[in-house]
């Protein structure tokens, strides 16, 4: 298994975490917006860092916007 810290990594917003299993299945552990930066906020929200067709699960720890609201880019 592997896992790769996207956001949330030295910051306390934006948690992100993908995970890729010893099968290959890829999910996803959260995935948060960036909150309070301005511009700088706006454009890591538009970039995921993730290919949303390679993901086959997403998992939520919690309902806050942090880890949430990038996941309509999903549906």
């Amino acid at each position: 298994m592997k896992i790769k810290f996207i956001g949330a990594a030295q910051e306390v917003t934006g948690s992100k975490h993908l995970i890729t299993t010893d099968h290959g299945k890829k999910i996803l552990l959260d995935c948060g917006m960036f909150q309070g930066k301005g511009l700088e906020t706006d454009a890591a929200n538009r970039n995921i860092m993730v290919d949303p067709k390679e993901i086959d699960a997403i998992i939520l720890t919690h309902a806050h916007i942090d880890p949430l609201r990038s996941d309509t880019l999903f549906l």
